[in-house]
């Protein structure tokens, strides 16, 4: 469950759907919930104890799922770090992964076999943290890995070890400082914080420092700071005290106590004067910042600091979205936020200035609308809806026990921080009893101080990152900074003497694991809306919220190639209002519900999404048949959303990542398939550029339509009651007498041209490799022994292609493949950021790796079993939340699967055999027919390429 600050900002701009149809006037007098009533709905119950060693152990009892999140949180990060040595704590985090001395091999190795979910570690400014969630038959295993690095650790790090883990850490950084807005981090902490501070440096260090971190300094940093006093453990899930105490003792109890930690000396600092800078980076717009420093997570002025940021730059009715983009649009988008750490935070308010607007006269505006805020202050409304919006997504969270933002975190931040691990209830009573004349006052307190305005500029960076401290992307709904992780969560989370203990617990072999129970999954149900609409329910009574899905067979591949970005810019203004509310009365209406409702699409679906409380039920599924049925497509909104998908798409244009796969899938696909377009849907600035409503209104016309629409409910109502409240909303919504339309998959694919295109990004620390084919099977066939065969070669953590590039020869932070899961022909690409001046070496390895897999190295037993256990032990796991079942549910749907798909899904791993799973990777895979695509520094790259046999194409976006 995240914190009040976290969520703040996730409250992103939601887009939606259209049609004529009836008015539904009731929209507008939709009530909602009290916020005294959904605040007595946040409660996590739990039980505590301290082992003699000091070990603060806190147990949470969560039945619902056959699970146990196990969450280790030493009170040691970046603000620990001594002169020299930024980047430490981080680094210190990788080698806790490398093995301990009774289980020296990959911490995610024996994890991977029971079905672990939601592995990693993170390190941020005042912490470092450690989690998984697994099976409750594997809880001892968890334990023992987790107390054998905290007990047993010093034994097994070596130079070699420290040394790779050094060049992983460095290419983190490398692809962190590669991406737009890349170095804000650095920015941000430098000019805020003194130097001296604690937080005068991010987490993720100097070139330098890493560079001369010694063995020493590894075993100094272990015996000073990971003993079990300066640690919280926290057990979520199938669990209760009792057995907690007995396993904990067992596990841990015979580690010694470490030093006592003493924190540095830190203060919220104030800055002399207002303080200026304008930077360049590779930008859509010029961007432009105000920051501030604020008090720490423990002072009561935080709350109400946060809610008055939630008011000015959060929410979608927020003051700064409603001045400076809807009424007077001189910027594409605004957001403001506040992020308390432990000691201090930052407060950030931004604004990316519209295409032709001069950027001083949006810095003034800016700064006019902020003064204007401190001297009106927030209105009750204004409050209520913040706090509705932020309760929306906490009661939301008590249905995970771990992971990034489950019960375990909130339960060991409020331990760690303020020595109260309930410390969430004290921050919502003070969200519930903030007053406007309060949230005014702390706001001009803070606000009224000396700013540090930055203004980034498009152009070529003049300095890079090497030796400054940090690295971060920022966006509207991203925190400014955030923990630097132990493996890029972007690829999926793996599911990866001195001081020593006298062990009384045996450590000579593996925990056994207990009886492992199977997958339960919820009963599935259907029925159809009076209008013919299908719709497929299942019931979870967890926590009193409601999740639906309408999906519409339409998704990217409907997009007209003469008009790609059409539905895109079709789904950005239909979040402009209906036909009985304009664009700010429906972003009210949905914070004062604690609703989210949102509309995405992929290659093959449009689905317009709804998140609801449950007391609010009736009234949010009213507002989202509303935003369905009835858009406004006010031509007035149009210029503004186009100028927003057009700094999206420019932003998109200076992304690596996004220019890898802007090449590769056209020229995988022919530009005339249905897949052969840009992946984000964004499309082209000549066709949003040209497009008009009537255009849009007609698209939404032919493709959104209930005779191709699906509704999927997964929540705490019943399917009765669903059906009652959606029969009387989009149950009344009839079909066109036209056709329904299709999507010409029959266009033929070309055949593969191997060769490598290159594309010159001057500069660029890391190169990105992209590599893909074509595979003859579609999304729906029986591809679960193709999925394995990737899952060994490149999907996993544990993957050969992973484990040579990132843990063997550390030029990258982690690479990966994937095989698509699209409807129609489905492909597979390999996906590698790697340091600059290994781009030829790296590709090198991938076609080596790939041929020996293909060939005489193929599938082991070991790695069969790693692959097939896990597959099979995480399906508990991996349908822990509504959420997840309804992914489930929609997918079991989609390819036209039974009901019981998941159930039966361990009978067919179990049954896989090494030569299945090597037959079906040969009979899909190749090295001889694969297209590259390099988005790199030319002159450092195109030498390493050019030697590798394969024709090399220097190609822009436009050819």
């Amino acid at each position: 469950m995240p914190r009040f600050h976290r969520f703040a900002l996730a409250l992103a701009a939601t887009t939606s759907l259209v049609s004529a149809g009836p008015v539904l006037a009731k929209t507008k007098a939709a009530k909602a919930a009290p916020v005294a009533e959904l605040v007595k709905a946040v409660d996590i119950p739990y039980q505590s104890f301290t082992l003699d060693n000091g070990l603060r152990v806190i147990v949470h009892e969560d039945r619902k799922a056959p699970v146990v999140a196990v969450s280790v949180w030493y009170r040691v990060g970046s603000k620990h770090e001594p002169k020299g040595k930024t980047g430490f704590a981080h680094l210190f985090e990788h080698l806790m992964f490398n093995g301990s001395e009774n289980a020296p091999g990959d911490f995610f190795e024996p994890l991977q076999q029971v079905g672990a979910t939601d592995s990693n570690g993170t390190t941020f400014l005042d912490r470092t943290n450690y989690f998984e969630t697994v099976p409750t038959g594997a809880l001892d295993l968890a334990l023992f890995l987790e107390s054998d690095r905290m007990g047993h650790l010093l034994g097994a790090v070596t130079q070699e070890k420290l040394d790779n883990q050094r060049g992983v850490v460095q290419n983190e950084k490398r692809q962190g400082d590669n991406n737009p807005y890349g170095l804000l981090r650095y920015e941000i902490f430098e000019n805020l914080f003194p130097t001296g501070h604690p937080y005068h440096h991010s987490t993720i260090g100097s070139m330098d420092d890493l560079n001369s971190a010694s063995l020493a300094d590894v075993k100094k940093w272990f015996t000073d700071n990971y003993g079990p006093n300066n640690a919280v453990l926290v057990l979520a899930g199938d669990i209760d005290v009792a057995t907690a105490k007995t396993k904990v003792q067992s596990w841990f109890g015979d580690i010694k106590r470490g030093p006592e930690i003493k924190a540095p000396a830190s203060a919220v600092p104030t800055l002399p004067a207002p303080l200026a800078k304008e930077v360049k980076d590779l930008i859509p717009t010029t961007r432009i910042y105000r920051m501030w420093t604020i008090p720490g997570l423990n002072d009561a002025e935080a709350v109400p600091l946060q809610m008055a940021m939630t008011v000015l730059g959060g929410l979608s009715s927020s003051r700064l979205d409603n001045a400076l983009v809807r009424r007077d649009p001189v910027a594409v988008s605004v957001s403001a936020g506040a992020s308390p750490f432990e000691d201090s935070g930052i407060l950030l308010v931004q604004a990316d200035v519209k295409d032709g607007v001069d950027p001083a006269h949006v810095a003034k505006r800016l700064d006019e609308e902020i003064a204007a805020f401190l001297a009106s202050g927030p209105t009750a409304d204004e409050l209520q809806r913040a706090a509705a919006s932020y309760l929306g997504g906490t009661i939301a969270g008590l249905e995970s026990v771990g992971g990034f933002g489950g019960k375990a975190v909130t339960l060991a931040e409020g331990a760690l921080y303020s020595n109260d691990p309930a410390y969430y209830k004290v921050e919502l009573d003070r969200m519930a009893k903030a007053t406007p004349e309060q949230v005014k006052a702390i706001a001009q307190k803070w606000l009224s101080r000396p700013a540090f305005s930055l203004t980034y500029t498009p152009g070529e960076r003049t300095e890079g990152g090497e030796n400054r401290g940090g690295a971060v992307t920022a966006g509207k709904i991203a925190a400014p900074v955030q923990p630097d992780h132990y493996w890029n969560p972007a690829l999926g989370n793996v599911g990866p003497d001195v001081g020593g203990a006298s062990s009384f617990a045996d450590r000579s072999k593996f925990p056994a694991v207990a009886d492992l129970k199977a997958l339960d999954f919820p009963v599935i149900e259907r029925t159809t809306l009076k209008n013919g609409v299908e719709l497929v329910f299942a019931r979870r009574t967890t926590v009193p919220t409601v999740n639906v899905a309408v999906s519409f067979d339409a998704g990217y591949a409907a997009d007209p190639h003469s008009a790609l970005g059409t539905q895109s810019l079709m789904l950005s203004l239909m979040d402009e209002g209906t036909q009985n509310l304009d664009s700010i009365a429906f972003a009210e209406a949905k914070e004062r519900l604690g609703a989210q409702i949102d509309a995405t699409a992929n290659a093959d679906e449009t689905v317009f999404s709804l998140f609801a409380l449950k007391p609010n039920l009736g009234a949010s599924l009213g507002l989202l048949a509303d935003y369905i049925r009835n858009p406004a497509f006010d031509g007035k909104e149009l210029e503004r959303v186009r100028a927003q998908q057009l700094n999206r798409l420019k932003a998109e244009l200076n992304n690596p990542n996004a220019i890898a796969s802007r090449v590769l899938m056209p020229v995988l696909y022919g530009a005339d398939h249905p897949y052969g377009i840009p992946p984000s849907g964004l499309g082209n600035a000549k066709a949003v550029a040209a497009a008009t409503r009537d255009q849009l209104a007609a698209f939404h016309a032919t493709w959104i339509r209930p005779d191709n629409a699906r509704i999927f409910v997964v929540g705490d109502t019943t399917l009765a009651e669903v059906k009652k409240q959606l029969d009387a909303t989009l149950g009344q919504w009839k079909a066109p007498a036209t056709p329904k339309p299709a999507k010409h998959f029959e266009v033929a694919i070309p055949t593969p041209k191997p060769r490598i295109l290159l594309f010159d990004r001057p500069k660029s620390p890391q190169s990105v490799i992209l590599a893909g084919k074509v595979l003859g099977a579609k999304g729906g066939d029986n591809l679960e022994a193709l999925r394995t065969a990737n899952d060994i070669f490149g999907g996993n953590f544990l993957s050969r292609f992973n484990m040579n590039l990132r843990e063997t020869k550390g030029w990258s932070y982690g690479v990966r493949t994937r095989i698509s899961s699209d409807m129609d022909r489905i492909a597979w690409v390999a996906s590698a950021p790697v340091q600059a001046d290994r781009t030829g070496d790296s590709i090198k390895e991938l076609q080596s790796d790939l041929k020996a897999f293909l060939g005489p190295k193929g599938v082991t037993a070991e790695e069969r079993e790693w692959s097939t256990n896990g597959s099979v032990r995480e399906l508990p796991g991996s349908f822990e939340t509504s959420g997840d079942v309804l992914g489930g549910i929609r997918n079991i749907v989609k390819f036209g699967r039974a009901d019981d798909y998941y159930e039966k899904l361990p009978a067919t791993y179990e049954a896989m055999t090494p030569a299945e799973i090597d037959a079906a990777a040969r009979s899909a895979l190749g090295t001889d027919d694969l297209v590259y695509v390099v988005v790199g520094d030319a002159a450092t790259v195109k030498p390493q390429l050019d030697v590798l046999g394969l024709p090399v194409e220097t190609v822009s976006l436009d050819n």
